[in-house]
């Protein structure tokens, strides 16, 4: 057996069994939400998925073709009821044009699932705020369950919310630039006030990144990038998987209070001459 197999073995030993949650009525496991673009070939992209533990993966609707023969469709790659399958509306620059492609994608069998992606600026990608809370009103409205990703602004998760939405998907950085969270103390009140689940999406690109973002309290992570694009993604995906697992344990079993003096850890006091 390999060093990398019996390491393995002891994570997921060690792993907590019991910490599931729920999104839309579907009850997962994992944490984390994988894109599926940018790797360099089918064979990295499954070994990656594998190694991510991800039971949810996403894809932009136009990138794939929905009418595709199995040899030019990446979900020919998968088993059907193997994930749950997120399709976004990446490309979509208004409301109108998101709840068309968020329509196509049920009406083909696809998923009622939908993470709403609408961005203005070409340059930024920055999400349409105003486009995005009024295709999540009128998408909600249709039955679908909406994961819309947006600024790290509090009052708009909010809105969002409050709009139906099954979880908010605030980004820690604009998308694909590995920034890190730039605004921490923002993911913070966003958790602190959401009753949904918060899951980060975009501008990570560490796994230290995706550990301080799950150390904050929120409830998962979506990526693509940082897996696809290193220099092992299937090395990376699993990295990313420990990222996870480490922040959501170290939150769950609370850190210490940040003092502004030293206090000893070894009990000095006891050992003061009498």
């Amino acid at each position: 057996m390999s060093r990398m197999e019996q390491d393995e073995r002891i994570d997921t030993a060690h792993r907590p069994t019991q910490d599931k949650w729920q999104i839309g009525g579907q009850t997962l496991s994992s944490r984390f939400f994988l894109g599926t673009g940018l790797f360099p070939n089918p064979h990295v992209q499954m070994a990656a998925i594998q190694a991510s533990g991800a039971e949810v993966l996403t894809f932009a609707i136009r990138r794939i073709n929905l009418e595709a023969t199995e040899d030019d469709s990446i979900l020919q790659h998968f088993e059907e009821g193997q994930f749950h399958y997120l399709p976004n509306t990446s490309g979509a620059r208004t409301a109108e044009e998101a709840v068309r492609i968020a329509r196509l994608a049920r009406a083909s069998g696809l998923s009622d699932w939908v993470k709403v992606e609408i961005s203005a600026n070409e340059r930024t990608l920055l999400p349409d705020p105003i486009e995005t809370l009024k295709a999540t009103e009128i998408l909600v409205k249709e039955g679908f369950v909406v994961l819309p990703y947006i600024s790290d602004d509090p009052i708009i998760c909010k809105r969002l919310e409050e709009a139906g939405a099954a979880a908010v998907m605030p980004g820690a950085a604009p998308i694909g630039t590995g920034l890190g969270l730039l605004n921490p103390y923002n993911l913070g009140l966003i958790v602190e006030d959401a009753r949904i689940p918060v899951i980060v999406d975009a501008g990570l690109g560490s796994a230290g990144d995706v550990a301080q973002a799950m150390e904050l309290g929120v409830s998962g992570i979506l990526m693509n990038t940082p897996v696809a694009k290193a220099k092992d993604p299937v090395g990376m995906a699993r990295a990313m998987r420990l990222a996870i697992e480490a922040g959501r344990l170290a939150y769950l079993s609370g850190r210490i209070a940040k003092k502004r003096y030293a206090s000893a850890s070894s009990g000095l006091e006891q050992y003061k001459l009498m």
